[in-house]
């Protein structure tokens, strides 16, 4: 079990806190035995397992959350990078864009309007580059075919055969990466 500081204070009942760095503090009256108070925390020491778990992630979530400054890189490096993805792949597929934009999404790793303007997550830059080349082509045959229909993917998939490994890759990675926005 975690080490848990007791203190001891003029108070009439027991208490348990677990603070944001992962002290587990547990707050006693002074008139309160030690006995009883190790067999309080033993009857409580699922919730305080619990509990401190949830803090540790917290702790953890909170070191991994991207700075304005990271953000602000990871858009600068994505306007070079996902401009250079498209002029490579643009010819392969047959198709022209409009304007290329790098934004910062919580729910999208790219979209395609139909005007031909293409805009890409600024996460992309965590991803693999097969994973950065699949969201620009999915994106590009979007100018086929605007819509998902199985049309759609003999077009990804003359491009990248592998797109399914992708398309997985980003179900299973993608929350953890996009989590990391505030």
């Amino acid at each position: 079990m975690k080490s848990i500081e007791i203190i001891r204070s003029n108070r009439k009942t027991i208490a348990i806190e677990i603070k944001t760095d992962c002290r587990v503090i547990v707050r006693a009256p002074l008139s309160m035995s030690e006995r009883d108070i190790q067999r309080f925390i033993s009857e409580k020491a699922d919730w305080i397992e619990k509990h401190w778990q949830a803090a540790k992630q917290r702790q953890t979530d909170a070191k991994d959350r991207l700075t304005d400054a990271q953000i602000h890189t990871l858009i600068d490096l994505a306007k070079q990078d996902m401009a250079a993805r498209v002029k490579t792949f643009a010819p392969l597929i047959g198709v022209t864009v409009g304007r290329i934009t790098i934004r910062r999404q919580k729910t999208r790793w790219g979209s395609c309007s139909s005007k031909g303007n293409l805009n890409f997550n600024c996460l992309l830059m965590l991803c693999p580059e097969e994973i950065r080349d699949y969201v620009v082509v999915h994106e590009l045959c979007h100018r086929k075919e605007l819509n998902h229909s199985r049309r759609f993917w003999t077009e990804v998939e003359k491009i990248l055969p592998n797109y399914r490994i992708c398309r997985k890759w980003l179900k299973d990675h993608g929350r953890e990466i996009i989590g990391r926005l505030d």
